[in-house]
């Protein structure tokens, strides 16, 4: 069974889903292709352009997404994730969950019948690392050849802009105080994937040499869902590495700023350039909705395959 619980779970596919994702975006590809398909969404956080990303993006393909915050499953008072995984693969065709922890979401695919996609843990935020992508590529023209910087928080989505950006031929660099690095484990990785595909990836907490010849730079909040008991210390950790017109002339001519969002302007980034002409921020917001169907279409798809084939040789 296929899932997408990392982007190393997509490793040899990424460039293929972007390409599905510009194809949907520019209206080319089949309507309603999964209908009569159903869509669990498992919320145990709140969301915005998670949630509504892939609803519409169910409806416009053809199927129907169901909304199950945790509070309202039975796995939120105290059913085995086993168990719950069991029952929702003989009622849907797959399950998206945005969970606190990773490790929920790895047990949940291992008892799975159906593919599992993670829509944000503690640990990766796959799917907006592929909304990410498309977004750069339609405003720089190419991934190959250019260089993403991460400012801040080593955080979920750093983790996955890490391990995609060298699959996509993009050097990466991350920007932040000692101490918020991103996970080692995902460094490694990374670095393991860089090598492989003749790319560089750098930590740094000197901004200078993080941002020199940078053509993207990205940020995130500095006090993320679960931070906020550590919120007055990572404000004064953090100022220093806020995104604002005089970090931005640190890289190139015609860098553009990327965040996830929300953004709490003043903190993180400053209104200058949020709501300037270098932000492509709502433009990555809305491809969101093209990267889940893409995602959504690769991953049906691949089970409707996979069936076709069982059933002729069986």
């Amino acid at each position: 069974m296929s899932n997408l619980l990392s982007v190393c779970d997509i490793k040899d596919e990424v460039l293929d889903i972007l390409e599905l994702a510009k194809n949907f975006k520019e209206g080319k590809m089949e309507e309603k292709p999964l209908a009569g398909k159903s869509l669990a969404m498992i919320f145990q956080k709140s969301s915005t352009r998670t949630r509504v990303s892939f609803d519409v993006g169910m409806y416009q393909l053809g199927g129907q997404a169901l909304f199950l915050s945790s509070s309202e499953l039975q796995m939120g008072r105290g059913e085995p994730i086993p168990d719950t995984a069991k029952v929702l693969s003989r009622f849907v065709d797959g399950i998206m969950i945005r969970a606190i922890e990773h490790d929920d979401v790895v047990e949940l695919a291992k008892y799975s019948d159906v593919p599992v996609i993670s829509g944000l843990t503690n640990l990766e935020h796959p799917c907006q690392a592929l909304a990410d992508m498309l977004t750069i590529q339609e405003h720089l023209g190419k991934l190959e050849g250019k260089k993403l910087c991460f400012v801040g928080d080593g955080n979920n989505v750093c983790n996955s802009l890490l391990l995609m950006a060298p699959l996509v031929g993009m050097d990466m660099s991350v920007a932040c105080p000692e101490g918020y690095e991103p996970n080692e484990d995902i460094v490694n990785m990374a670095k393991k994937l860089a090598e492989e595909h003749n790319k560089e990836i750098t930590i740094s907490s000197d901004l200078k040499v993080a941002l020199d010849n940078v053509d993207v730079v990205y940020t995130d909040v500095w006090v993320s869902m679960g931070d906020e008991k550590e919120a007055e210390q990572r404000q004064k950790d953090f100022a220093p590495y806020q995104v604002n017109s005089n970090l931005m002339s640190l890289a190139n001519d015609g860098a553009i700023f990327m965040h996830c969002l929300p953004a709490i302007r003043g903190q993180e980034v400053s209104g200058e350039v949020i709501d300037g002409p270098q932000s492509v921020v709502f433009d990555e917001a809305e491809n969101r909705l093209h990267a889940q169907k893409a995602v959504l279409y690769h991953f049906f798809k691949i089970t409707f395959f996979q069936i076709l084939i069982f059933i002729i040789f069986s």
